[in-house]
């Protein structure tokens, strides 16, 4: 076996034997066993909510479990393919094994990745908040562009979204909007893209075809649930109604059903027109302000707080974390970390876990510093 190989399958070895030990392999089954004897109590599905925390758990696990040891077995396969391929003087089958090592090496890598998702927020459901910076018309499209990208990325990974607000733009797109993001790990992934997102492009809506820079800002935080008790003084807070409005007929209607609630304290403010209750939007309105209070305070004891924090900075200039440029070339590059791609399309269509691999390693290991934007 070639040395090169040989590196990456002792590679690919030593990142299955770290994600063994993550997951607690001599207790996992245990755990499963427990899981699945909840999962065929009939009592269970009289609390659905409870319900539901036991499926995502059990789900997480038996997928975790099955992608490790699908991990090692294609990697004995490689190596056996290699090891037939030497023995009969086959390169196309040396060749096919040596392929099947890489693959493993780097999905074992990737996989290693999540285990940096270990924060007390990491697993929860997220909220996933854009809003148009200054400039009118071309960044209200870039921010509908940007909570499109996040919804794709979420579909990829089979996440449920759901739409919280919507506040439709005075020609294009939307002057901002709050998705909830539903699945195991949402905060832990989107969490490194709060921030201010650039574009640049020969504007649509330019009848010189001039090229335009657009900004767009990004705040995530977690879906929080009852065991996380956040207090919050009612007199502390503005609550105001207002006739919901947004993305298709079935978000509108004709009543002050939508809720919007300032926290005058801190000056946080959450809004919900997703259902037509407006009772039901108010309950869901006081749980985003208890997220962002939560968010607060995890920022508080996160050593490594600052590129959440570009947040709450101004949405234009010298604040970006990352570029998108559509025109004269091709190119997005994360401003924290130095990752780059040149297929702008296929990042805005939700190819975004090399952008979110990269921030997590790095709040981890650190690395990369400062890092020249592009023009």
């Amino acid at each position: 076996m070639r040395a090169e190989i040989e590196q990456l399958s002792d590679a690919a070895k030593q990142s299955i034997g770290l994600l063994r030990r993550h997951l607690d392999w001599d207790t996992v089954e245990k755990r499963l066993a427990e899981l699945n004897a909840a999962s065929e109590n009939p009592d269970l599905w009289n609390d659905a909510e409870a319900a539901q925390k036991v499926m995502r758990e059990r789900g997480a696990l038996e997928e975790a479990v099955a992608a490790i040891r699908q991990l090692a077995q294609h990697l004995d396969d490689a190596v056996t393919l290699i090891e037939l391929g030497e023995m009969e003087g086959d390169q196309d089958t040396i060749l096919e094994g040596e392929n099947g090592v890489r693959a493993v090496e780097k999905e074992a890598a990737r996989r290693q990745i999540e285990t940096l998702l270990s924060g007390e927020a990491d697993g929860l459901d997220t909220y996933v908040e854009v809003h148009a910076g200054a400039g009118g018309t071309e960044s209200q499209d870039w921010a509908n562009m940007l909570q499109r990208m996040y919804g794709r990325w979420a579909e990829r990974r089979k996440y449920k979204v759901d739409i919280v607000e919507w506040s439709d733009g005075d020609e294009a797109g939307i002057k901002g909007a709050t998705l909830m993001v539903k699945g195991h790990n949402a905060y832990g992934w989107l969490k490194t893209e709060s921030g201010v997102h650039r574009l640049v492009r020969i504007s649509p809506y330019d009848s010189s075809a001039r090229r335009h820079t657009s900004f767009a800002s990004v705040r995530v935080y977690p879906v929080i649930d009852d065991r996380i008790v956040i207090e919050i003084k009612e007199s502390d807070c503005r609550i105001d109604t207002y006739r919901s409005s947004g993305a298709g007929g079935q978000h509108v209607n004709t009543t002050d059903s939508a809720v919007r609630i300032t926290h005058n304290p801190t000056g946080i403010v959450v809004a919900c027109q997703q259902e037509r209750s407006q009772h039901k939007n108010r309950a869901t309105a006081w749980n985003m302000l208890r997220a962002r209070m939560y968010e607060a305070e995890l920022k508080k004891r996160e050593e490594k707080a600052n590129a959440e924090n570009a947040a709450k900075t101004d949405i234009g200039w010298g604040h970006q974390i990352r570029s998108y440029v559509l025109q004269p070339y091709q190119l997005v590059k994360d401003l924290r970390t130095g990752t780059q791609s040149t297929d702008p399309d296929e990042v805005l269509d939700g190819a975004l876990d090399p952008f979110m691999e990269a921030s997590l390693a790095q709040r981890v290991y650190g690395g990369a510093g400062e890092v020249e934007d592009i023009d």
